[in-house]
């Protein structure tokens, strides 16, 4: 109706002013609103608006579903660490986690960034590697073959003494053209494919460098790589120490578009404090702290908290050669049920971890669970021990023991001969004052017959006064057999249950050895810890293998090889087999599994294996440490909760990490 008197006015206006005109003018549009009453403009006010919001929810609604959120440049982010860098170098970085972090964002690694294709020939003693040709270096060189065989040879070479070596040991690299190369290895090895995740050095910056000079050069400090960010600035303090590095974006990266963000800062710490107190304020983005008690601080603030699984356990290694008690299977067995591993995780790590029962990490590599497993029973520990021969007495677990050396039933003088009479010698040896000779030889001559009245004397009471001799006589008879057979019985002898467990100087692991200690000793198992500084529990225990037990951690791969720290070829130094560990049926399969490049051939072994190891109980196997990293929620693109095989794996897709973002056609 109102539309209806609207258009009616229109042509009525229109008709007046002899204007030919399909469509109202704007002056005729004006006009409207003095036609209408005030009803039928609101209702015509409702349509105009009702039209354009619908015309608008339409054309976002088109612009919505025909783009997509995308990631774009700009941006800074800043992350904190503890401790300072001191060779941002690849072939040095593997004692440092500081250094470790920054190679990881400043170089790229042979596989998986700068490879091409990997060919595995010849049953895995042959890698055929062919590089992408669009890599630069951050000085705008080109990276080639040459640099990958610069890398390996200066690792291998011992002048320069990286603790990279070993992994290359045996390994001869052969150049096919500037971006082709081959490796060749002596023997097959399943997890040699893990150490192609090798970060690689210019050769055009570090040739001419001397091994004498290769630690002292500033390029340590001010890196040239290939990676997505390249080093611009550092900043030091009045003690040349290294308190931040700032990284820009490499426009030339090999990755189309990325990385996104501008810049990234590395700002360094003195202890993990200082880095909570930065983190508070805001001053870093992202960051990670070892010590549990202080991973509930920022629950509730700006940063996400991310759990990382790493593939390494910590576990109390035994060494039998150390402590009788612990080459008893028994104990080894009792032990593993007195550790309340649920109350390790819960009280300590603040459930950051998890349980471990087995060295190959079955939930990491998805094998199978092992058949058997210790779960804490104190009626189980009680039971082995009084296997082993132990008494609990007074509350605490002891070896009780009655020696006796003979007992005497003949009639012994001066040509007598055979047992009893080493026996005899034995007995008065012990005593300085009767027989100071101390001479053992089965044969009773003079030097035994005066011992005898020395004896005799010392024991006049008992022995010479009954037959009313003032001397002995020197002849072993029934007084002196009667004396002889009460002082030569060894009373009882006690020995407590009791071991020296050592660790390393960390506040987490110290308080796990001190819950260790606290729970073996409601038990009735007496521990003595001690901890020292890495450097030296290495150089003066763990190499001489010079412990009893050793709370301590091992470092496992992606890829499984648990060789050098079950193989008994492993248990002197270098090798890693801290618990001692000797046992056949092992060996062979921890050989097989290393050289086989099937999947399923070397789960099968490592499935069997871990049944052996934990029925034979070298050691406790405690937890899996969670890595725990807290990062700004502004961070997009990030790091997503996986396994990684170091921390510094979490920057290995920074070049997504990005804060901004922009709407992009589909």
């Amino acid at each position: 109706m109102y539309l209806t008197s609207l258009f009616g006015f229109l042509k009525k206006d229109l008709k007046k002013k002899a204007k030919i005109t399909k469509w109202p003018s704007k002056k005729q549009w004006v006009q409207v609103f003095k036609v209408l009453n005030k009803k039928e403009r609101a209702v015509f006010l409702f349509f105009i608006v009702l039209f354009l919001g619908s015309s608008l929810f339409l054309v976002v609604n088109f612009y919505l579903k025909n783009t997509e959120t995308a990631p774009a440049k700009g941006g800074n982010y800043i992350e904190g660490v503890v401790g300072n860098p001191r060779f941002i170098n690849p072939i040095y970085a593997q004692s440092s986690d500081v250094d470790r972090d920054l190679v990881e964002v400043i170089f790229s690694s042979l596989v998986p960034d700068l490879a091409e294709t990997v060919e595995i020939k010849d049953g895995g003693e042959t890698y055929e590697i062919h590089l992408k040709e669009n890599v630069f270096w951050h000085d705008n060189e080109k990276l080639t073959a040459d640099d990958v065989i610069f890398t390996i040879k200066t690792i291998q070479n011992p002048d320069y003494k990286s603790p990279l070596r070993a992994n290359y040991l045996g390994v001869e690299v052969e150049k096919i053209n500037d971006y082709t190369l081959k490796l060749k290895l002596n023997n097959q090895y399943s997890a040699f494919q893990e150490r192609l995740d090798l970060k690689i050095l210019p050769k055009h910056i570090w040739q001419d460098i001397s091994p004498q000079n290769f630690l002292l050069t500033n390029y340590n400090l001010q890196p040239i790589g290939s990676g997505p960010y390249k080093f611009k600035a550092l900043k030091q303090d009045g003690s040349n120490s290294v308190v931040s590095l700032e990284l820009a974006g490499f426009k030339n990266y090999f990755e189309k578009d990325k990385p996104y963000l501008s810049k990234i800062s590395f700002y360094f710490f003195k202890s993990e404090e200082d880095l909570i107190k930065a983190a508070k304020k805001g001053e870093v983005d992202g960051f990670s702290i070892n010590s549990p008690e202080n991973f509930d601080i920022f629950k509730k603030s700006q940063f996400n908290e991310l759990s990382l699984s790493l593939p390494r356990y910590f576990a109390i290694f035994f060494n039998p050669d150390k402590s009788r008690f612990l080459a008893n299977d028994n104990i080894r067995k009792a032990l593993n049920y007195a550790t309340n591993k649920e109350k390790i995780v819960e009280d300590v790590l603040h459930n950051r971890a998890e349980i471990v029962d087995s060295p190959v990490l079955p939930e990491v590599y998805g094998y199978e669970a092992p058949t058997e497993i210790y779960e804490f029973s104190a009626t189980k520990t009680e039971n082995l021990f009084s296997q082993a021969n132990l008494e609990k007495k007074e509350g605490k677990w002891v070896e009780v023991k009655k020696e006796t050396i003979i007992e005497f039933k003949s009639d012994l003088k001066t040509g007598s001969q055979g047992k009893e009479v080493t026996a005899l010698q034995t007995c008065l040896a012990r005593d300085p004052e009767v027989y100071p000779e101390g001479k053992i030889t089965g044969y009773f001559g003079n030097q035994t017959k005066a011992a005898v009245i020395a004896f005799q004397e010392k024991y006049k009471k008992d022995i010479l006064d009954p037959w009313g001799f003032s001397k002995g006589t020197g002849t072993v008879s029934k007084t002196t057999r009667t004396k002889l057979n009460e002082i030569c019985s060894t009373p009882p002898k006690e020995t407590p249950l009791k071991f020296s467990l050592i660790t390393v100087q960390d506040p987490v692991l110290e308080k796990v050895a001190l819950e260790i200690k606290k729970q073996w000793a409601e038990l009735g198992i007496e521990v003595e810890i001690q901890s020292y500084p890495i450097s030296q529990l290495t150089q003066d225990f763990i190499k001489p293998r010079n412990y009893e037990m050793l709370l301590f951690g091992e470092v496992l791969g992606q890829i499984p090889d648990p060789f050098p720290f079950w193989h008994s070829s492993q248990i002197k130094d270098p090798g890693l087999n801290l618990a001692k560990y000797d046992n056949s049926k092992a060996d062979i399969l921890l050989e097989t599994a290393r050289v086989s490049q099937d999947e399923q051939i070397r789960a099968e072994k490592y499935n069997q294996l871990q049944n052996i190891i934990i029925a034979d109980s070298p050691s406790v196997f405690l937890y899996q440490p969670q890595y725990i990293y807290f990062i700004n929620k502004k961070i997009k693109g990030g790091i997503e909760p996986v396994i990684i095989s170091d921390p510094s794996k979490r920057f290995s897709d920074i070049q997504n990490w990005h804060t901004n973002q922009k709407r992009t056609w589909r």
